[in-house]
């Protein structure tokens, strides 16, 4: 009989190896796609690089968290050899698209018949411009993707680019659609329907950074909050179908903080009503936060008032701002600007806390000013979340669960979003 030191080794032995078989086929879990993300200092929007068709054309594509699809400039320099235009009948067409046709040759990308067609929307430009939609080789982050469906068209001529930065060529669509580009590479990668971003304050302090597929991995001692996503049934964007609900993102804020004091602002404003008008949404193309002048207003008077009661001293607004002060009259903490703290109550009971490196902009070297704008009383979003807000957070979009995740001030954790590039 074997002794019970024999047991225990065979034992011991036994669960080595299983432990061995676990591990070994243990699958890893996805590592989500990353791109660079820079900020240009003339518009204050925010871009990234990649590279489309063969030869592969490297060029600077604007954020637009409510675009619906990829779209570029496809002038007389473009051209691929891997670029298939989409088919009017095809199934990859949208349904309420037309059918495009070419006359004045030759055929290449932007120019081709029997094409299905893309309504091109660049917000800073006055028009809505129609192009195609194609197929191509799309290359990001060490990888590369076949059949990227986007829109194009030359822009010879016309104010396609208008207002975008010098370097931009189009505009990257992050959308709850089925075309925008995390929807499309979480499909052909097999990763989490879920991405992030985290936007630089200035290129001289890192680049920021697009990840599709997730949150970076190296981010996990950063404390996310978390609230639904809700989709406003009315449609937000230029061009829609009747009955067509909004494909851009919004939340449900409860009440706004000052320092602790809850202003005075009416609830409707914050809900979505019968038509579609109210609530609260994020943009990447609105540089600062736009609220309605019912919110603007008392936010403004309270602001200053906190502001006053810490020493920093007014002076004349500078528009488009309504509160401005002089800049050395601020104190400094690790957060930025030692500015009264902006709190949004949230659904779910959580605070997403605007600290002054977020809540202040600089507008010169002596003067910074509140980062929110007068939206008009006839707004028909109540509160549009820019880009200045969300600078240095790392903000999570689950399409599957429809939850918002934020870390509100990286800084506070003594990091910046050149920290997640990795």
């Amino acid at each position: 009989m074997a002794s019970p030191t024999t047991h225990f080794s065979l034992l011991t032995l036994s669960l080595l190896f299983v432990s061995c078989i676990s591990e070994t086929h243990h699958t890893p879990k996805p590592r989500p796609l990353i791109l660079p993300v820079a900020k240009d200092s003339n518009t204050h929007l925010f871009y990234t690089s990649l590279g489309l068709g063969t030869p592969r054309h490297d060029m600077d594509l604007v954020i637009d968290l409510g675009g619906p699809f990829v779209w570029y400039d496809c002038d007389n320099s473009y051209n691929s050899s891997t670029y298939h235009p989409v088919h009017c009948e095809s199934r990859k067409c949208p349904g309420d698209a037309a059918c495009t046709g070419c006359t004045s040759g030759p055929f290449k990308p932007g120019c081709s018949n029997d094409t299905c067609g893309a309504f091109l929307i660049n917000p800073y430009a006055d028009a809505i411009f129609s192009g195609d939609f194609g197929e191509d080789v799309l290359f990001l982050s060490h990888t590369s993707l076949s059949g990227l469906i986007s829109g194009c068209t030359p822009s010879e001529g016309s104010s396609l680019l208008n207002n975008l930065p010098k370097s931009g060529k189009g505009i990257l669509g992050l959308a709850r659609t089925k075309l925008a580009l995390p929807t499309q590479v979480s499909l052909s990668h097999k990763l989490p329907r879920k991405f992030s971003i985290c936007l630089p304050s200035s290129n001289k302090k890192g680049l920021g950074s697009l990840f599709i597929g997730g949150a970076p991995q190296n981010a996990s001692k950063i404390t996310l909050f978390t609230t639904p996503l809700v989709v406003n049934p009315f449609s937000t964007a230029p061009i829609f179908s009747e009955g067509d609900p909004s494909y851009e993102y919004f939340i449900v804020v409860k009440s706004v903080k000052v320092d602790g004091g809850v202003i005075n602002i009416k609830p409707s404003l914050f809900s979505i009503d019968n038509k579609g008008q109210g609530g609260t949404k994020i943009s990447t193309m609105n540089p600062f936060t736009a609220v309605h002048s019912s919110i603007f207003k008392p936010l403004v008077r309270e602001f200053s008032k906190k502001a006053v009661d810490r020493k920093m001293r007014k002076v004349a607004p500078v528009a488009p701002f309504g509160a401005c002060f002089d800049f050395s009259t601020i104190g400094r903490t690790i957060t930025g600007l030692d500015a009264p703290t902006i709190e949004l109550e949230l659904e779910g009971g959580v605070k997403w806390t605007i600290y002054g490196g977020n809540s202040l902009v600089l507008v010169n070297k002596k003067v910074a000013c509140l980062a929110f704008v007068d939206g008009g009383k006839d707004a028909k979003t109540s509160v549009v979340i820019g880009g200045h807000l969300l600078e240095d957070n790392l903000v999570e979009f689950d399409l599957v669960s429809s939850k918002l995740s934020f870390s509100s001030s990286l800084l506070l954790h003594n990091a910046r979003c050149s920290h997640f590039r990795a």
